[in-house]
């Protein structure tokens, strides 16, 4: 007996790439309080490259990756426990980086209006240099209609496209969710598969273990294994 045809949808979903080229500002802190300064005024991109370089760079090996904010503060500024703040502000939570940008000077300027001892300086040579990412947005060749369709193409796509879907095009971009949710709840009417993505934090998996966890659900949801 001839098996149905998958549920298609006239909106069509397009896989996309991203490659990041990284600049120095030509900014940078020897102590806390110009840390904070710059973090309140230097472009959104500096931000998300300074909230998520480590994950970029470890993407196969390190869940939960640290903020370079954090590492810096711990490291060069011996302010542990600041340091641990700003490493236990979950990235995930937030949806704009100028939210997740705001919560990383709160505890900054919180830890500063508390403290009366003089400012920590960095020794030379440890200096924060601010930098920032540029995004060059690429199509793929990977275009699909239907959830058996996805599958497959997500199974095939690098780890750059799948960061830019669920990580990049959610916060950087201010889409409020990311794109695989989106277009679950818009153009297939998933809205169950959709929240079950958008319930993940993806900053707790590794890019395999990410595309592992959502082909799971998915094929959940068609009924397969």
């Amino acid at each position: 007996m001839p098996q149905p045809e998958p549920l298609k949808t006239p909106e069509t979903f397009q896989f996309f790439t991203r490659l990041h080229l990284q600049e120095l500002t030509g900014l940078k802190a020897t102590n806390l309080k110009e840390l904070v300064e710059h973090i309140k005024t230097v472009p959104g991109s500096v931000i998300y490259h300074h909230t998520h370089r480590y994950l970029q760079q470890h993407q196969f090996l390190s869940p939960e990756p640290p903020n370079d904010f954090a590492y810096w503060v711990t490291e060069a500024i011996n302010e542990v426990k600041l340091g641990e703040r700003l490493a236990s502000i979950n990235t995930h939570e937030f949806s704009t980086i100028r939210s997740l940008r705001d919560k990383i000077a709160e505890a900054v300027e919180d830890f500063l209006n508390k403290t009366k001892r003089p400012l920590k300086e960095a020794p030379e040579g440890q200096e924060f240099y601010f930098m920032k990412s540029q995004s060059f947005i690429l199509p793929t060749p990977y275009m699909v209609h239907s959830l058996d369709e996805f599958v497959q193409a997500l199974g095939k796509v690098t780890i750059h496209s799948l960061y830019f879907h669920m990580f990049e095009a959610r916060l950087r971009l201010e889409k409020g969710a990311n794109d695989f949710s989106l277009w679950f709840e818009t153009a297939l009417g998933e809205k169950d598969l959709a929240k079950k993505i958008s319930r993940l934090d993806p900053y707790t998996y590794t890019g395999e273990g990410l595309r592992a966890k959502i082909i799971q659900l998915v094929k959940a949801k068609l009924g397969t294994k």
